[in-house]
């Protein structure tokens, strides 16, 4: 964790973005570092979690994180939540609360209100626009023999 919570101050002093950091370690060793990068980056997703997955999936060679820990600054957002549940690491330990984030300016909670809703309400409008084409597409992936799953 103090090696997170180190990553955090780094990207902050930078100017790299938020006050984020986060490490993912396997086997005792630490594998993958980040720090939040949205602002060098102009990357709206460059959190640290999701930069530092990134980075250890690479390392790995694969698409998962079984048999990893993560540790981050601050508990995660709902975008790298959802990250980290596809990547499937073992366990996520977390320093600062949603709570204590949202103080100094980074709150989340309208996005977990607006999930809530049914999506004619949200303020963000989503068309369903269905297209036989892209039904086709994944016609053919449901058929595909040699397909890889995660």
């Amino acid at each position: 964790m103090q090696q997170a919570i180190q990553q955090s101050r780094l990207g902050m002093e930078a100017g790299s973005g938020g006050p984020f950091g986060c490490v993912v370690v396997k086997g005792g060793e630490i594998i993958a570092s980040g720090f939040n990068e949205v602002l060098s980056s102009n990357d709206p997703t460059a959190h640290a979690e999701i930069v530092t997955i990134r980075k250890a999936c690479k390392h790995l060679q694969s698409f998962q994180l079984t048999g990893c820990e993560l540790y981050t600054s601050c508990e995660p957002c709902p975008m790298c939540l959802g990250a980290i549940y596809w990547a499937r690491p073992d366990r996520v330990y977390y320093a600062n609360t949603k709570a204590e984030a949202a103080a100094i300016g980074f709150d989340d909670h309208f996005i977990y209100d607006e999930i809530a809703l049914p999506a004619e309400h949200r303020k963000l409008p989503l068309q369903h626009l269905p297209l036989l084409r892209a039904k086709a597409v994944f016609d053919d992936w449901a058929n595909k023999e040699n397909k890889i799953m995660y």
